[in-house]
């Protein structure tokens, strides 16, 4: 296959893949958390960078493929924050979230918590989310810093109280010692993904107050929309809700049935290193279906918004961005 049908027309700062589509988001998104990506060298990065702004300022020398400026783009994505230009620090980027996020997958669902260290992983759970959205945040509008500690503040709550409270309720209710511990390995799911929703909610819900930007199909701002924004947070709160249903729902399930093999019953040292692969498999194919599942840039009928924004367009629809 050559360059030319594997690679589209370079576009500076677009995406390589029709974003319209479930595929080409996924590849999208795959291309944004390969892990590769944390072992690119500084000179890479620095020919990656030469190479865009000379692409950018029309001086590009003579040979270089679209493969090399994809690859340089997808390079500099991985790397560069895209409003300050400055390095995102290494565990706090997307191509970092699977490696850096999965011990403490492995560490959410160990068996048989005590008190202590479900409020631990949970906690530090939550500490990690906010760090990687503290680092990839949009910066061109200034967000202040109380509103990230809020965000924070009130996810470590809601994710500490709801696992500590259905372990208590759990160990109230009279089950037997095996469906016991089966049981509290699915509790870190609704108390992360409460959190998260929580999250979302007290960290954006000035947007529902202010609106946000609706574009039109030229790409000009017609208004700040209210309606765009509930659909915005809803769309973010599903993403957020679906992306550790399979991480800390499926490895309870596969470890239930591979700790009753032969292997692991006479070998216990192996469960742990066999749970952390269990878990570094499904969140490493999770991650990018659950955030593929809506579109970065969204489309609303205009006939949904507000009279006054919609009679400011002769557009069908508008986009919005919805945020992650």
């Amino acid at each position: 296959m050559t360059d030319d049908v594997a690679y589209p027309p370079f576009k500076l700062g677009k995406a390589r893949y029709d974003q319209t589509t479930f595929s080409g988001r996924l590849r999208h998104y795959m291309d944004i958390i390969d892990p590769r990506m944390l072992f690119v060298t500084e000179s890479r990065l620095k020919e990656s960078r030469k190479l865009l702004d000379d692409f950018k300022h029309g001086s590009l020398p003579p040979g270089v493929s679209d493969k090399q400026l994809w690859e340089a783009q997808k390079i500099k994505q991985a790397i560069i924050h895209p409003d300050t230009q400055e390095k995102i620090f290494m565990p706090f980027r997307m191509s970092g979230y699977v490696p850096f996020g999965t011990p403490i997958v492995v560490g959410l669902l160990l068996p048989s918590q005590t008190l202590a260290s479900t409020v631990f992983w949970q906690w530090l759970n939550q500490s990690h989310n906010a760090c990687v959205n503290y680092a990839n945040k949009n910066a061109t509008k200034p967000t202040p810093v109380s509103k990230f500690f809020q965000g924070y503040l009130g996810a470590v709550t809601s994710a500490v109280s709801i696992a500590v409270g259905l372990n208590l309720l759990i160990q109230k209710a009279k089950f037997s010692p095996a469906t016991l511990g089966l049981i509290q390995r699915f509790v870190p799911f609704p108390a992360v993904a409460s959190a998260n929703i929580c999250n979302v909610v007290l960290m954006r819900h000035n947007e529902l107050m202010e609106g946000i930007s609706v574009l039109d199909s030229s790409g000009n701002v017609v208004g700040s929309s209210r309606v765009a924004a509930k659909h915005a947070l809803m769309e973010t709160a599903v993403t957020r809700v679906v992306l550790p249903m399979p991480i800390l729902v499926l490895p309870p399930i596969i470890m239930s049935f591979l700790e009753k093999l032969p292997l692991l019953q006479s070998r216990r040292r192996l469960v742990l290193p066999v749970h952390s692969l269990v878990c570094l498999a499904t969140f490493g194919l999770a991650l990018p279906l659950a955030i593929s599942l809506f579109p970065q840039m969204s489309e609303i009928e205009v006939s949904e918004l507000e009279p006054e924004i919609a009679a400011l367009t002769n557009d069908k629809t508008v986009i919005y961005n919805k945020g992650l």
